[in-house]
């Protein structure tokens, strides 16, 4: 008689095992992954702030005041990608201003006045 050998599968523990391992891997990572994603979101919104922040010296070069500066104003002199970020102006003095930028899919509030950024 012949020695027939049979041919080679995997046995039903196997592919449990590589299941297991990427469900492990899946559960480690999505977390990491959406943190990610926010902590993008938020710096984006960061990014609008210093653009805007640059079009408000602008402004205010142009007419030696912040008053009447409202966001529909600086966002047409900026072409940022502030499309996905609340913007609201809180107070324009001559000489000063604040306003909050935070985008909509973010977690922090970023408020702006011509020296500094501040995120909470």
């Amino acid at each position: 008689m012949k020695n027939v050998k049979r041919a080679q599968s995997f046995t039903r523990i196997e592919p449990l095992i590589v299941i297991a391992i990427i469900g492990i891997l899946a559960a480690v990572l999505i977390p990491n992954l959406l943190g990610a994603q926010k902590r993008a979101y938020n710096t984006g919104a960061m990014a609008c702030g210093r653009s805007l922040q640059t079009a408000m010296a602008a402004y205010y070069i142009d007419k030696n005041t912040y008053v009447g500066a409202t966001p529909s104003k600086i966002m047409e002199d900026t072409s940022s990608g502030c499309s996905n970020n609340n913007v609201n102006i809180g107070t324009t003095t001559q000489s000063d201003y604040t306003f909050t930028v935070s985008n909509t899919r973010g977690s922090k509030t970023y408020i702006i006045t011509p020296s500094t950024i501040s995120g909470s």
